[in-house]
């Protein structure tokens, strides 16, 4: 599926205002140009093994998948998460990471093989990164439809698919935490697919801002109190930086 045709000149296309208006969208995601793509689609069911002499059930392990798959209102067709406390739901049903993010992580653990789906995620994708994805942009993929709803917080599950105890600290450090999308139509996808931009949420708050907010840069008031009011954003994310601005508030006074 393309996403957006280039006008020509001389070559007789005529350009509406709806291809205008997703120019600027395509060019505010992908600044050098507009190959938003899902790479790759990732699945895994729950498997159990032992970690630190605890036998523990996880389906942080995935791999990519070939032809079309179903994505539904909770997870993706043959994806399963093991343990619904942390994982899953309608705000967090599909896991998104940038392939952007892993030359960092080649970089950094040189001797792993860091396959698509490493990290846990269901889709690899290129031209979206936490920096320029704001909290309730819709996206389309395929015949689906999603919204990103948060950045992804890891659990220390994470460690056991990297087999280091300092993977999670080393995860949220580094800002490349991927983001989540709740399915607002049911839909099919595959690899290859264009991601086509819907529209754009009017807040303007990215997921790195609530990376950066969660890390401790509660300084920024004007960027707190945004995030604790975002209505794109789950309860319980606004209610943890709702707590956060009296904190704030007694700071700027104190100064």
């Amino acid at each position: 599926m393309t996403v957006l045709v280039a006008a020509v000149p001389g070559a007789g296309l005529a350009l509406t205002s709806s291809d205008f208006r997703n120019s600027e969208l395509c060019v505010s995601y992908a600044r050098d140009d507009c190959s938003m793509k899902v790479l790759s689609v990732n699945v895994g069911l729950p498997r159990e093994l032992e970690w630190k002499g605890k036998i523990v059930r996880t389906s942080i392990f995935k791999e990519p998948v070939t032809g079309r798959v179903r994505v539904s209102t909770l997870n993706v067709e043959g994806d399963q998460q093991s343990d619904l406390t942390l994982h899953g739901g309608r705000d967090k049903a599909v896991y998104v990471y940038p392939s952007e993010h892993y030359p960092f992580w080649r970089t950094e653990f040189p001797a792993m093989d860091l396959v698509r789906g490493v990290f846990g995620e269901n889709f690899t994708t290129t031209g979206l990164v936490e920096k320029t994805v704001h909290i309730g942009d819709r996206f389309r993929v395929g015949s689906a439809e999603f919204v990103v709803t948060q950045p992804r917080m890891p659990c220390y599950k994470l460690g056991i698919r990297f087999n280091r105890s300092d993977m999670v600290k080393r995860f949220l450090q580094s800002g490349r935490t991927g983001f989540y999308f709740a399915v607002v139509k049911e839909g099919e996808v595959a690899a290859g697919d264009s991601i086509e931009v819907v529209e754009k949420d009017k807040h303007n708050v990215s997921v790195a801002d609530v990376v950066n907010l969660y890390r401790g840069d509660t300084a920024n008031r004007d960027v707190l109190r945004r995030v604790s009011e975002l209505p794109s954003l789950p309860n319980s994310w606004r209610e943890y930086f709702r707590k956060q601005l009296p904190n704030a508030d007694t700071e700027m006074t104190a100064q």
